[in-house]
């Protein structure tokens, strides 16, 4: 299974993926998609060329987003989640199921503690992906969801297994 992690930004998107293979993860790249352009859809425009790009060129299997969290800048906020439809545009429209985790359940599953720091999760990531080269710290972000996917969703994957077999 290869899985896409994105953090959505409107600035920088970052995207990292790794393949899954029963116990076995290894890494596969990891990037920023950096918006370009004068007004907001331009930008948007931008950010949705270069995931779709990303996705034709590795053709990831599943995609794991992080939630947005709501700040004291409605505004930004706003921006914020319009850059995350993006990330939830782009796999959807390649026909991906796309999770969603949330910014300290992430942390839980890379550090063990949900109020981590960026240089934690970087060095949970490097201890995770040996030889890694991290592009930046919103590509350590999005492998670091993708662990987290690759954690979660495949126990979720296997519950739901058995379940079936249980029902047949």
């Amino acid at each position: 299974m290869r899985v896409i992690g994105i953090d959505p930004g409107l600035r920088n998107m970052g995207w990292g993926l790794i393949d899954v293979k029963q116990s076995r993860i290894t890494h596969v790249a990891n990037g920023i998609c950096r918006s370009k352009g004068i007004d907001l859809s331009e930008r948007l425009h931008s950010l949705f060329i270069q995931l779709e790009n990303i996705f034709e060129n590795f053709k990831p299997d599943v995609a794991a987003v992080e939630t947005t969290f709501v700040n004291k800048d409605g505004a930004a906020t706003l921006k914020l989640g319009q850059a995350r439809a993006i990330a939830l545009l782009v796999p959807a429209k390649a026909g991906l199921a796309v999770s969603e985790y949330a910014p300290n359940k992430v942390k839980k599953a890379v550090v063990g503690v949900g109020h981590a720091d960026k240089n934690q999760v970087a060095h949970m990531v490097k201890l995770q992906l040996p030889g890694v080269a991290l592009n930046g710290v919103d590509a350590t972000d999005a492998l670091a969801i993708a662990l987290c996917h690759a954690h979660y969703g495949y126990s979720q994957n296997r519950y739901m297994v058995a379940i079936e077999k249980a029902v047949s």
